[in-house]
């Protein structure tokens, strides 16, 4: 129902004035008005006489405030500030927040009571301005959710109904206003948060869509494969993406260029955040969304599926309070999780604990959490410089890039800050030639360098079905942990690391003092039934560097063994203790006897 001023006398003078209703029509709307109490803006609608947004604009006017049309462009802060439960009984929409003041859309200005719950719960000043009851409608469904979700509203079938001819819309070329009417049309919305509802519900962590000649494809990633979830019609390619880009604040009329934006969208009483990219490709545009729970982080180490050395090794370079410690791998190989597991295990009761993150992904109570923006000339490097100036003990630094981020790092570990950061390696020793190739001097990274955590994920075999295959499963596969390889740095490494020693030579004495390979790992995670030999079958033939090949039959030798394990061909010199020698050593430098010949 509108909620309309009683005066209706001087809305209704406005409506014939300004949005052109007949005088006759507005007589005969005041009938039912006096008889059942329906207002006026209620009644003109009905009778086709005006359109809401008129009602809208002329009342906007009426009380000397703002109108905005639909659809709503709402501040994820703003959304932040108001509770879902609040903004959906009393039909408001958060629309900005400044210092002191927050903006409110409303179809009913008027609600006095709606104002000062909104203004007691947030502590700010409020200042309505007018909608339409469609556009907070919409707004609600997209920045909270509907209170109960319609079952039958699959993917499916509101897929069937936009192909349908009542929910066709005439797809834009050149008019902005028009595609932005379309993206606020009922079946366009509820599709959207159908299929960001189904991608939470699934475990996704993407959100692909993209136009491949006349179609859209609908994909999400789940366990770091995509899985094709639907393929929408043509007549709503347009408008599908240009509603996913209005709830994320991007501009729909920039089709061209790469765009970012982002919103909070609430499900099951969860906040989320997610991410939106957009890029131009051939055929069309592509836009990614990323799915980030901000309260998920993991509450420890023990969660990641370390097996117990790696576990213990790891929790004793965290424990020397000092000193760099990276997680190293590609992309999407959870180096992030590992970081806050590590983090979650810290005090941050009687320690000073800071992030530097771009975004920030989990939220970690009791720590100070920086967002890094290179765009408004906060980068890495600054943010960092800036932070060690706030008396830090633990600083957690999202990623390093460059040479200035990593030597400020090593720099701040020399002197007794404990860092923790990622880095994009194959291994861990490759971590260390990594920094030296960036040019950090080599002793920095031997002072300052404590410890480096590679890691890949596999897929995990189904709780419910342990690999054979289910219903909630597919293919024997749920869910993913993590194989790992540990390197301790030790003094003896630090001086290979500072007389600039070569990578295979680090990885020798790596493995020399008891580093694991990745593959060894990823064989113990199938011995314990985590996983599959498939499944890190792809890992064991990603090119990881665990060994060099032999002379004579060209099987992998692990680093640090005595001979091929294929043909036992011996590897080196070695002395009768056992130790491998150097060519040019007179002398086993661990039994002082003399080297023959």
């Amino acid at each position: 129902m509108w909620s309309m001023h009683p005066r209706s006398g001087i809305l209704g003078r406005l409506l014939t004035e300004s949005e052109g209703v007949a005088p006759n029509a507005l007589e005969q709307a005041l009938g039912p008005m006096r008889r059942s109490g329906e207002r006026v803006g209620d009644t003109l609608v009905r009778m086709g006489a005006v359109t809401r947004v008129g009602v809208a604009r002329a009342l906007a006017t009426q009380l000397g405030i703002d109108f905005v049309e639909g659809p709503l462009d709402p501040e994820a802060e703003a959304v932040e500030l108001v509770q879902a439960e609040l903004a959906r009984t009393r039909r408001i929409v958060p629309l900005r927040i400044a210092e002191r003041t927050l903006t409110l859309a409303m179809a009913d200005p008027l609600d006095v009571s709606a104002l000062d719950d909104v203004q007691f719960q947030t502590g700010r000043r409020v200042e309505p301005v007018v909608t339409t009851p469609d556009a907070v409608g919409d707004a609600l469904a997209v920045c909270y959710g509907t209170a109960d979700p319609d079952p039958g509203d699959s993917l499916d079938e509101l897929v069937h109904t936009l192909s349908m001819g009542d929910a066709k819309f005439v797809e834009p070329s050149h008019v902005a206003r028009e595609l932005a009417q379309a993206t606020g049309r009922a079946p366009v919305v509820r599709l959207v948060d159908r299929l960001l509802r189904d991608a939470i519900d699934d475990g996704a962590s993407d959100i692909h869509v993209e136009e491949t000649g006349d179609d859209v494809r609908v994909r999400f990633r789940l366990d770091g494969r995509l899985h094709q979830a639907v393929d929408l019609p043509a007549s709503s390619r347009r408008a599908v993406l240009s509603r996913i880009k209005v709830i994320a604040g991007m501009d729909i009329s920039v089709r061209r260029r790469a765009q970012d934006g982002s919103l909070v969208f609430q499900h099951d009483r969860k906040s989320l955040t997610l991410r939106v990219s957009t890029l131009p490709v051939n055929g069309g545009e592509k836009a990614v969304v990323r799915i980030l729970d901000p309260t998920s982080a993991p509450s420890d180490l023990g969660a990641l599926g370390l097996s117990d050395p790696d576990l213990a090794q790891l929790r004793s370079l965290l424990r020397r309070g000092e000193g760099v410690v990276l997680a190293a791998g590609p992309t999407g190989s959870g180096k992030s999780t590992t970081l806050f597991a590590a983090l979650s295990e810290l005090d941050r009761e009687t320690r000073n604990v800071v992030t530097l993150e771009d975004p920030v992904e989990y939220r970690l109570p009791g720590a100070s959490q920086l967002r890094v923006d290179r765009r408004a000339g906060l980068g890495f490097a600054d943010a960092l410089r800036a932070v060690l100036r706030q008396d830090p003990d633990v600083v957690m630094v999202g990623e390093i890039r460059d040479r200035e981020t990593a030597e400020i790092a090593m720099s701040a570990a020399v002197t007794g800050h404990l860092v923790l950061s990622s880095i994009h390696t194959t291994d861990a020793p490759g971590a260390i030639t990594r920094l030296l190739h960036m040019g950090v001097p080599p002793f920095l990274v031997a002072g300052g360098l404590t410890g480096v955590v590679a890691q890949r994920l596999v897929r995990k075999c189904c709780a419910r079905c342990r690999g054979r295959s289910c219903s909630e499963c597919g293919d024997g596969l749920r869910g993913r942990t993590g194989v790992y390889q540990i390197l301790s740095v030790s003094d003896e490494m630090r001086d290979e690391i500072s007389a600039g020693a070569s990578s295979a030579r680090l990885r020798r004495l790596a493995a020399d003092i008891g580093m694991r390979t990745l593959e060894s790992d990823a064989r113990r995670a199938v011995a314990a039934g985590l996983t599959t030999p498939h499944e890190v079958g792809r890992l064991l033939h990603a090119g990881t560097i665990s060994g060099s090949p032999c002379r004579s039959c060209d099987a992998t030798v692990p680093f640090g063994a005595a001979a091929c394990p294929a043909c036992g061909r011996t590897v080196g010199k070695r002395c009768s203790c056992g130790r491998k020698l150097e060519r040019s050593w007179r002398f086993c430098p661990w039994c002082i006897r003399p080297i023959r010949a």
